[in-house]
C-alpha cells in the first residue's frame, strides 16, 4: 500500500482519472482459486458456495492493476466481508494509516473507509455516485483477469499441498506486480480478452451499511456527486 503522503496522493489522482471518484487510495474484491479436495479434518470448510474447493483470496489492487495488498489464508467457505474485518489492512485503516478509502461490491459493509454502491439510488446524485463507483471498482476485477491471464494456474487451480497453494498464489502476485514494473505485456492478442478468464464471481449477501458508513457515504455523495 502507498505510505507516504506523495504516493496516497498520486495514487487518489490515478483513480481519479477513471471516473472522476475521488480519493479513492484501492480497489478491494475477494477472487476464489480452486485447490484440490482436502479429505483431512476441516476440509469442508473449503468448498465455496459453488460447490468446489478454494482459497479466497483477498486483493487491493491500484489504478495501474498492480497488487498493492494480499491475503491467502482463509478457505473457500469464508465470506468476503469477513476477511476483510479480521485483516491487518483494516486495522491500519481505522488507525488512519491512509489519506483516501477503499471501494468494494455490496458483499462488504459500508463504512467510513470502504465505500460501496447504493443498493436503489434514488436520486441524480446517487445515480451518478453509481455509476462512477462502479467503473472505478471495475479495476481489481480487470487486475483479476490480468493475473489469471498471467498465471493460468490460477485459473486451471493449484493441486499441490495448500501451504503450498498460499505461496504460490502470493508468488504469482509478486511476479504480476513486477512484470507491470517492466511494461511487459500478455501474450499478443490476447489482451482483449483479459476480461473472460476473471473467474464467475461467488454471489454474496447483501451487508448492510454501519450507520457511521451511510452518514459518512450520505456526506460524500452530496459534497462530490452534485
Amino acid at each position: 500500500m502507498p505510505t507516504t503522503l506523495n504516493e496516497q496522493q498520486e495514487t487518489i489522482r490515478k483513480f481519479r482519472s477513471i471516473a472522476n471518484f475521488p480519493t479513492v487510495i484501492g480497489a478491494i474484491d475477494c477472487t476464489h482459486i480452486r485447490v484440490k479436495k482436502v479429505n483431512a479434518d476441516g476440509g469442508q470448510l473449503y468448498i465455496n458456495r459453488k460447490g468446489f474447493s478454494s482459497i479466497n483470496v483477498q486483493v487491493v489492487c491500484d489504478a495501474d492493476l498492480k497488487i498493492m495488498d494480499i491475503v491467502t489464508r482463509w478457505r473457500g467457505s469464508v465470506h468476503d466481508s469477513r476477511i476483510f474485518r479480521e485483516c491487518r489492512l483494516k486495522h491500519r485503516f481505522e488507525a488512519g494509516a491512509f489519506s483516501g478509502i477503499l471501494l468494494g461490491d455490496s458483499g462488504y459493509a459500508c463504512t467510513p473507509y470502504l465505500f460501496t454502491p447504493l443498493l436503489n439510488p434514488t436520486t441524480p446524485q446517487e445515480e451518478r455516485y453509481n455509476r462512477s463507483h462502479i467503473c472505478t471498482r471495475n479495476t481489481v476485477e480487470r487486475c483479476f483477469g490480468l493475473w489469471k491471464q498471467r498465471f493460468r494456474c490460477l485459473l486451471r487451480g493449484m493441486f499441490g499441498d495448500i501451504e503450498t497453494a498460499k505461496k504460490t498464489i502470493v508468488a504469482c502476485a509478486v511476479l504480476h506486480n513486477m512484470a507491470i514494473d517492466m511494461r511487459e505485456d500478455v501474450f499478443p492478442g490476447e489482451r482483449d480478452s483479459i476480461e473472460q478468464y476473471s473467474s464467475e464471481p461467488i454471489v454474496q449477501r447483501y451487508i448492510a451499511p454501519s450507520i457511521r458508513g451511510n452518514i459518512r457515504r450520505r456526506q460524500f455523495i452530496e459534497t462530490h456527486f452534485q
